[in-house]
């Protein structure tokens, strides 16, 4: 039996119009996706259908080049949470984020005079850690680190539809199927953050400016959207999967299981999985324009700094690999949007950026200091050359990189035997061609490396020796800054 009901009353009743506040601060919206493409916006690919997304980036700048440097889950939302590179923040790969650091976006923001509420995904450990929100609601997925936590998505979908299964659908965390949701759809994850997000703007009613962090977990797989929107892509002609001239190594199947990495998939496979993908990018970017929508009714979204961005990509198929993890564009490369207060309109910015950039940009609104530099920039001032991007070793000691990109060139170094890759994204924007073993681009070839070598060198001897890259077959998880856990 399913009980409808509306969504939870979380906040309490909005007001007709919005009090008086008592400081003359920009209110802060950060919406991220997980796991998002950076060419999954409308605004750059219009097959793709997101339009609130594509407004956000006509009113205000759309960065082209924003990567996630270490494009998994949980490192990137160390970047976001302290505003840190790899290096710094500690987190070279996969693993834990740290249970406290010296400066963290929650706390810097509440300490600047913003009441801070979190609802989504979260990925920190201990799973209930607020990192300092006055506010948490969580989406953790399947995610469950002791047997008594029970996110607070889940217990609503016990009290609406206590005989259902959330996971009816039957795809995997780290499938690349795809399939349409099989429950009602307002019992969605998706559906579920952005009715909260949705609420908090509509009931909010404190003097003090808000600070909103709206974390979806899709389209993260599972692929699992409603199945209006997976047939509103099954006739549309998507992007077929881009194989380089170096991936046929990747061909081969990793494994028997739905969470491979890399294996030529069946064509309709792919395509369903594609398929999927997209209709999940649509079905959030609905639940942003009900936001947008609440702000508007309030007379507050041009009070209101918006941040969009995603924490990694995902490869659907591309060069044979799934998931997340590597150098290549279709995995680090992520949308990055900003609109409101001091953001010029209608800007295309061709400056690479990073995840590490969000927190100094709200800072900075904020009027907020921190005792610690930070190593991102303000999105709204950013200069920098290049961009670094890491990750230790993931699925497999072969799959363990360091690169740089300036968004035209992108130079990798495979840490496991010391192998190159050298990539003209100018010319070559799916990454066609390795361009490392080509006497022509020899001297391009020399200047990415001694930038890396640069890059790398105060890292010591077991990354830079003599002047030279050292391979590194085993794993360097954490740098010496990652915080000691208790």
């Amino acid at each position: 039996m399913i009980r409808r009901r509306t969504a939870l009353k979380l906040f309490a009743a909005a007001p007709a119009v919005l009090r008086a506040r008592s400081v003359s601060k920009p209110h802060l919206l950060m919406i991220m996706t997980d796991q998002q493409r950076g060419d999954t916006l409308g605004a750059e690919n219009p097959v793709i259908e997101t339009p609130n997304l594509d407004r956000i980036a006509r009113e205000g700048i759309r960065f082209r080049h924003a990567y996630s440097s270490t494009p998994t889950c949980t490192p990137a939302r160390a970047a976001l949470l302290t505003g840190m590179s790899p290096w710094r923040h500690g987190m070279l790969g996969y693993s834990r984020v740290a249970e406290s650091y010296p400066v963290e976006m929650p706390r810097v923001l509440g300490g600047a005079g913003y009441h801070t509420c979190g609802i989504g995904k979260m990925h920190w450990h201990p799973q209930r850690n607020t990192h300092g929100f006055h506010q948490v609601l969580l989406d953790e997925s399947g995610r469950a680190q002791s047997p008594e936590f029970r996110s607070d998505y889940r217990a609503w979908f016990a009290s609406q539809a206590p005989l259902l299964n959330p996971d009816a659908t039957g795809i995997g965390w780290n499938d690349y199927r795809g399939g349409e949701y099989r429950l009602p759809e307002y019992l969605h994850p998706t559906r579920w953050t952005g009715d909260c997000g949705t609420r908090f703007i509509e009931d909010y009613d404190r003097a003090e400016p808000f600070f909103l962090k709206v974390s979806f977990a899709r389209p993260h797989s599972p692929y699992d959207p409603p199945a209006r929107l997976l047939r509103r892509y099954q006739e549309r002609k998507l992007p077929e999967p881009v194989v380089g001239s170096w991936a046929g190594k990747y061909e081969p199947r990793s494994g028997p299981k739905d969470d491979i990495w890399h294996g030529r998939m069946p064509a309709g496979e792919v395509r369903l999985a594609r398929q999927a993908y997209a209709g999940a990018v649509t079905f959030i970017d609905e639940q942003i324009g009900r936001m947008l929508e609440a702000l508007e009714r309030r007379r507050m979204l041009d009070e209101t700094l918006i941040v969009f961005f995603s924490d990694h990509g995902d490869m659907t198929g591309d060069h044979h690999l799934w998931r997340k993890s590597y150098a290549y564009e279709a995995s680090a490369r992520i949308p990055m949007l900003v609109r409101g207060p001091g953001a010029p309109r209608g800007v295309v910015d061709m400056t690479p950026v990073e995840i590490r950039d969000v927190l100094p940009t709200l800072a900075a609104a904020a009027g907020a200091a921190t005792a610690v530099p930070m190593d991102g920039q303000n999105l709204l001032t950013v200069k920098r050359p290049w961009i670094d991007l890491e990750h230790d070793v993931c699925y497999s000691p072969a799959n363990h990189w360091s690169a740089l990109t300036d968004g035209r060139w992108k130079y990798i170094y495979h840490a496991q035997q010391g192998e190159e890759q050298l990539f003209d994204l100018s010319a070559d924007p799916n990454e066609l061609n390795d361009l490392s073993a080509q006497a022509a681009h020899e001297p391009a070839l020399r200047l990415w490396r001694g930038r890396m070598i640069e890059h790398l060198a105060e890292r010591g001897e077991a990354w830079v020796r003599n002047g030279r890259l050292v391979p590194r077959p085993q794993s360097i998880l954490h740098s010496p800054h990652y915080p000691k856990q208790q």
